[in-house]
């Protein structure tokens, strides 16, 4: 097997995902590809985007992102906020009570 790989993420062509039941302000969109999946679903790698707005979000599984442009914040219930932007990292484990509840972009 040939390892994947994407000489330039900026190329690749990303699907319209929708508006989504998700949304609490605003009318954000989100777009994305994903790249890879493991065959049960335990694992994925993708490209994501949203507009500007506010969404729910509740994470299924743990998710790395690494945010390449943009900027926003995701709010825990607890009211804790994570700033970010162009550059940033984060780690966001399973649905449980550290979960952000809400993204603004």
């Amino acid at each position: 097997m040939q390892t994947p790989h994407w000489p330039r993420g900026s190329a690749v062509e990303l699907e319209d995902w929708g508006a989504g039941s998700n949304t609490l302000a605003g009318s954000p969109r989100a777009s994305g590809k994903i790249l890879s999946q493991n065959p049960d679903g335990s694992s994925e790698c993708g490209l994501w985007s949203c507009t500007p707005g506010t969404r729910k979000v509740t994470f299924a599984a743990d998710e790395f992102c690494h945010f390449l442009s943009g900027r926003g914040s995701y709010v825990h219930d607890d009211g804790e906020e994570i700033p970010v932007e162009a550059g940033t990292l984060v780690f966001f484990p399973a649905a449980g009570p550290a979960s952000p509840s809400s993204s603004k972009r």
